[in-house]
This record gives C-alpha cells, sequence and structure tokens, in this order.
C-alpha cells in the first residue's frame, strides 16, 4: 500500500503580500545595515519609512537620501541642525533626543519595528510601539532582561507580535513553530564562546578592546561583541528567552559550540530535540522576522554538509567568564536585579572601550553595583527606570566616568 502526503507538505496558501513598512530603530548598527540591506533586496516588499540613529549623523543622512522615509530621528541632540539641514526639502520629517524616538515609535508612519537601538535606550520606544499595536522585530535584548514582565504583558494585552531577531531565540521561535501544543522540557542557547573560548584568567587580565571586539564568526557592533567575549550576551539571551517563551530559569541552558551553525535547540517532553541551523549571516534571522510566516528565495551563502567539520559542544566555564553566572544570578531570582546587572554592565563595556576599566574588571563593577543598589522584589516601569539610572551611577563611580 502507497501513502500519499503530498497534501501535508504543500506550500501554504497566503493572501498577496502588500508593500510592509519598515520602521528601522537604531539604523546605524550593525542590526540596522543590515536590515536595510535586506530592504534593498526586496523593494517591492519593504519601505524603510522611519529612521532613527544614536549620533552617526552622516550615516543617518546619506541613508535617508537613498531610503526617503517619513520621518528621521537623531538621539544626539547637538546633531538635530545638520540633519535636519542636510534633508530640507526632501519631505521628511526629522527629531531629536529620545522624545523624537518615542514620537516616531506612536507615528502611523510604519508597520513593523526593527528594534534595534542598542541597550536600556530602546526601551521606551518599543514600550510606545507595544502600546499603538505595532509587530515587533526584536533585536534589543535589554528590553526583556530589564522589563520583560511589563512589556510581555503589555503585548498580550494589544495582542502585539514580539518575533525574535537575535540568531538564538530566533531559532528557538522557529523551532516552535506548529508546536504550539507541545510542551517544552527545555531549550539550549548555544554560543560561540568569542574570541576567547578556553581562555584562563591569567590571559584574559591583559585583554586589550582590539582583541575583545574580534568575533571569529559574527560581524557585530561594539557593545555586543564585547558583551559576547564576556559571555554576558548568553546571560542576557537567558533572560530574554524567559519571558519572550514563558519558561522557568531550570529550561533554559547554555552550551559552547565554536562552530555557530546550530543556532539554538529546543527539547520537547518526548525527549525529541529541533534544532535551527544555518551558516552565521545575521540578514537570515532578520528576513525571516520581517517575512514571518513566509519564507523568501535568497541568494545568501548555504551551508554544505559535505564540507563541514565536526561541530563541537561543551559546557561553559563559569569560573573563568563569570559575567554568566551573574546572569544566572538575576535570571534566578528576578525582580529588578536583571536591570541592575543590564545598567552596571553597559557602564563596565563602557569603560572597558575607553580603556578605563580591565576586561576582568568589568565583572567587578557588575558584580559590586548588583550588591549595592536595593533589590525590589515586584518593580513597576517607573522602578526600573529609577533603579536603571541608580546603578548607573554607581558603576560610573567605580570606573571614574
Amino acid at each position: 500500500m502507497q501513502f500519499d502526503f503530498s497534501h501535508q507538505f504543500a506550500e501554504e496558501e497566503l493572501p498577496p503580500v502588500a508593500v510592509k513598512r519598515i520602521g528601522v530603530f537604531g539604523c546605524s548598527g550593525s542590526i540596522g545595515k543590515q536590515t536595510l540591506e535586506v530592504i534593498r533586496l526586496y523593494p517591492n516588499l519593504f519601505k524603510a519609512t522611519v529612521l532613527t540613529a544614536h549620533s552617526n549623523h552622516d550615516l543617518l543622512i546619506n541613508q535617508a537620501l537613498e531610503f526617503n522615509p517619513e520621518i528621521v530621528v537623531i538621539s544626539d541632540t547637538t546633531k538635530y541642525n545638520v540633519v535636519k539641514e542636510a534633508l530640507s526639502g526632501k519631505g521628511i520629517k526629522v527629531m531629536a533626543g529620545d522624545p523624537g524616538l518615542v514620537e516616531a515609535a506612536a507615528s502611523d508612519a510604519y508597520d513593523l519595528m526593527m528594534a534595534a537601538i542598542v541597550g536600556f535606550a530602546g526601551l521606551k520606544p518599543t514600550i510606545k510601539a507595544v502600546e499603538k499595536g505595532k509587530t515587533i522585530a526584536l533585536a534589543n535584548k535589554e528590553t526583556l532582561v530589564v522589563a520583560g514582565d511589563v512589556v510581555m504583558k503589555l503585548a498580550a494585552e494589544k495582542g502585539v507580535s514580539i518575533i525574535p531577531v537575535d540568531s538564538e531565540h530566533s531559532a528557538i521561535f522557529q523551532c516552535l513553530v506548529g508546536e504550539q501544543s507541545n510542551p517544552i522540557e527545555k531549550i539550549i542557547l548555544t554560543a560561540s564562546g568569542g574570541p576567547f573560548v578556553g581562555k584562563k584568567p591569567n590571559y584574559l587580565v591583559n585583554v586589550k578592546r582590539e582583541h575583545a571586539i574580534q568575533h571569529p564568526n559574527w560581524s557585530m557592533g561594539a557593545k555586543i561583541s564585547i558583551d559576547s567575549s564576556t559571555l554576558m550576551n548568553k546571560g542576557l539571551e537567558m533572560i530574554e528567552a524567559k519571558w519572550l517563551f514563558n519558561l522557568t530559569p531550570s529550561q533554559i541552558e547554555v552550551v559552547i559550540h565554536p562552530q555557530s551553525i546550530i543556532h539554538s535547540m529546543v527539547q520537547f517532553k518526548d525527549n525529541s530535540i529541533k534544532a535551527q541551523m544555518g551558516l552565521p549571516d545575521m540578514k537570515l534571522p532578520i528576513q525571516y522576522a520581517m517575512t514571518y510566516p513566509r519564507r523568501l528565495q535568497n541568494e545568501y551563502p548555504r551551508f554544505n554538509f559535505a564540507k563541514s567539520a565536526v561541530l563541537n559542544f561543551d559546557p561553559p566555564d563559569i569560573k573563568t567568564f563569570r559575567n554568566l553566572g551573574l546572569a544566572i544570578t538575576a535570571l534566578h531570582k528576578g525582580g529588578n536585579l536583571p536591570c541592575i546587572m543590564n545598567a552596571a554592565n553597559e557602564l563596565a563595556v563602557y569603560g572597558f572601550l575607553k580603556n578605563r576599566v580591565g576586561f576582568l574588571d568589568m565583572t567587578e563593577v557588575i558584580e559590586r553595583t548588583m550588591a549595592e543598589i536595593p533589590f525590589i522584589e515586584q518593580p513597576s516601569l517607573e522602578d526600573y527606570f529609577n533603579c536603571d539610572a541608580e546603578a548607573r551611577n554607581f558603576a560610573a563611580s567605580l570606573i571614574n566616568l
């Protein structure tokens, strides 16, 4: 007897696609620039209608002249007049500062927010976008690290879809498509280990900025590259995963996978494991978030199993890379502790990039700040903003910023 399964695998009939208007919040960073690369590839499907940058006004101006958005925001208010003058007569509304970001997020100029602003600065505009019912392609993990309870509750109330862009969370998201009724036993977040995988403290004590930003597999901005080198990035991802996928801390595991081919895995109650794989290229999860539930043909390089080497997996070295241990502590304790940790980490990374603090000293700054700032078990959104400021001030005092 022969069985015909063709109907189960037939391409789903989806409605015709209208041009999707993309608000690229953080267009001058690595994710923002790659988002615009995807938009260039599919001009009949996407239009960049909002562009925001922190201080790189030259790049913002060039991007605005190319993509002709409705709104442009420069966060650094000292660059506002330069941007406004350069775009004069182009029919583009130019705004500045945090109020400009929030106003742009509240506008009707876009359908999907690419939330790619680095760090805590991305929280306010993302919350405003959720309030307005926008679909969120979330590349800013700090939004959920700091205030995941508030953001996810609001998203549920507004019926807003939050589609992860981080390669690891996109992988989990993709593995869960079609598995809504199947309980998760655990998720396994993979980490390359960064440029110093296998190194010990006697080596790390001498690490400089130029060494730490050289990621072996991914092309990323300076801040996330440093976070990857300390494994803090993986800790932030653990906390983000808790909120994105409604997990308990015990359901989240990290393994070191230096090749970065398996982006993450889900283990189900029946002991089966699903993995999402591919060459390390952030345009893949960016495109997936922008086109979900469709997958579009592209010409990106393909992984070749016939030419691949062995894929390795090892436990993380938390004794050496103590930032991951601090993040796991924050994950388990909850409350405002992840917010405090994130604020201290942002200041520590800034200090390291400015050669004000050593590589291993970043951990000391974070640990001392987490111990200093009062713990709040059930913080409000206002509490998050207050303790972020308090933690930054304390961390800055340790670094002499």
